[in-house]
């Protein structure tokens, strides 16, 4: 069964009025104005014009009339249209292979076979939410069994995130009003005028009637939301994406004819790169069946390549994956992420390369599902916490080395843990400590090490002392621990002791 995940945009159009026009005060409440002959009304509001009452549907006039300073700006559907596409392109690149727009504020996600390369739904929800806040848009996302399901419940939820769990759609969707359920306005109108307010109670009552006074409308949206018809995503597709097809006169599923037909596409798209000088960085292979179904399939490699066996492998391995049901009518394979790649001269050499290229092997983990795939590399910084920093595995050196002037545990705390200390002020090592609820007699002791604040992050570092300590306890473990502040002056730190580090 599918996972689907409806992002929800609520400020889109606002937000992009703001950008094409920094003139507008942050602080001044904006909304956006559709119109209809002489009727207007509001499209979209926001963040300020939110908390002054202000919503979507409340027409113009009396907007107007409740605020003063109101920044009242005409609807650009085209305009909104393309900021959607822009967003969505950049979804592709980055969480599946198949992502759609949602018109007019939306964009819909398959995740089936994608979210293990995120660590899983809510870490793939949460990083995703939190992208769209750091490019300064809000935006809530829900994923569902069902297109319909996520897509009405993202516009429902108070919270950013939920995940719905497998099997629970129906009675997750039960009491939405039926205006989720994407009918027109006017449809939605009659329900409510018969009595219909949620989606259970339209569930529950008989078809027939039902579509004898509206159509198949009703029940076609019923049964896409609750996942007794299926509603396929039409993944979209950058002209700029270097894509090839393979269509069939008579559906193939065996795995060894997949794998026949794959290996030929990964041929014809290396040699369309070449002719670009671009490399591959993510490869989407798009399942076409003949029950209107699509699946996916994404490989992604560390550098640009663009070695035909290689990308063929990488793809082989996850073939397996495929459910090719009653068969596939049509294969697409497409570079969603591509860099400059130029061809290197071959060298001969008597004496073997003493660089090792680990790109192959890292690819394999990342293809794999171990998606935080990362070495670590100093930074010219003497507060522990910022000395160094995580960088692709294959990235090169930054230029910096490691400090040798003092030594480093090999483990450090996520954060430094408050213990509890006997120890003379203001340069004496521990005598004891107390960690976890255990306490540990201090055999041998190597210290302190004075690390000063950096005053140039932020002021609360200007007068900021560490005193760090190696001690080794009775059952000869080292760790690294440090007293906060000079021991004298109390303006230098808390003379709080925490444990930051364990040695091997």
């Amino acid at each position: 069964m599918a996972r689907v995940v409806s992002v929800f945009l609520p400020t889109l159009p606002t937000d992009r009025v703001r950008r094409a026009d920094p003139s507008i005060p942050a602080d001044a409440p904006l909304v956006i104005v559709a119109r209809s002959g002489s009727k207007r009304w509001l499209l979209a509001v926001d963040a300020n014009a939110a908390r002054l009452g202000l919503h979507p549907g409340m027409p113009a006039a009396k907007a107007q009339a409740l605020v003063q300073r109101l920044h009242m700006v005409d609807a650009d559907p085209a305009a909104d249209l393309v900021a959607l596409e822009r967003l969505t392109l950049w979804m592709l690149t980055q969480y599946s292979p198949i992502v759609a727009m949602d018109p007019p504020d939306g964009i819909v996600v398959d995740t089936e076979g994608a979210d293990h390369l995120q660590g899983g739904e809510e870490p793939m929800l949460s990083r995703l939410v939190n992208s769209f806040r750091a490019k300064g848009l809000p935006a809530r996302a829900v994923v569902a069994d069902t297109w319909g399901a996520a897509h009405a419940l993202a516009r429902t939820i108070a919270g950013e995130a939920r995940v719905v769990p497998r099997g629970q759609t129906t009675d997750t969707v039960a009491p939405l009003p039926i205006s989720s359920l994407r009918l027109d306005g006017e449809t939605v109108k009659s329900l409510r005028t018969l009595g219909f307010r949620t989606v259970g109670e339209l569930a529950a009552t008989p078809r027939a009637p039902l579509t004898l006074r509206f159509g198949p409308e009703i029940a076609r949206k019923l049964d896409q939301m609750l996942g007794r018809l299926a509603e396929p995503i039409d993944p979209i597709r950058s002209p700029e994406f270097v894509e090839v097809h393979r269509s069939f006169a008579e559906p193939i599923g065996a795995p060894e004819t997949i794998a026949k037909y794959v290996a030929q596409l990964v041929g014809r798209l290396c040699h369309a790169l070449q002719a670009k000088g671009l490399g591959v960085r993510r490869a989407d292979l798009i399942v076409h069946r003949v029950d209107n179904t699509v699946q996916a399939l994404r490989a992604g490699t560390a550098k640009p390549v663009r070695d035909v066996a290689w990308l063929t492998k990488l793809l082989h391995d996850r073939i397996e994956k495929i459910d090719p049901g009653y068969g596939i009518e049509k294969l697409s394979l497409a570079a969603t992420m591509v860099e400059p790649l130029d061809d290197k001269q071959i060298v001969s050499s008597l004496v073997a390369d003493a660089t090792v290229d680990v790109g192959a092997f890292v690819d394999v983990l990342a293809n794999r599902g171990t998606y935080r795939i990362y070495r670590v590399t100093p930074v010219a910084s003497d507060v522990p916490e910022r000395s160094i920093k995580r960088i692709s595995p294959v990235a090169a050196d930054v230029g910096q080395t490691w400090s040798t002037i003092w030594p480093r545990p090999v483990r450090l705390m996520d954060r430094p843990e408050l213990i509890e200390v006997m120890a003379l002020l203001p340069d004496h090592p521990p005598v004891w400590f107390t960690w976890r609820g255990k306490r540990r007699r201090v055999k041998r002791a190597d210290g302190p090490e004075r690390i000063f604040g950096e005053w140039w992050q932020r002021t609360s570092e200007w007068a900021a002392v560490r005193d760090y300590f190696t001690v080794e306890d009775e059952t000869g473990e080292r760790y690294w621990i440090y007293r906060s502040g000079d021991g004298v002056d109390a303006q230098t730190g808390s003379h709080k002791w925490f444990l930051h580090g364990m040695f091997a």
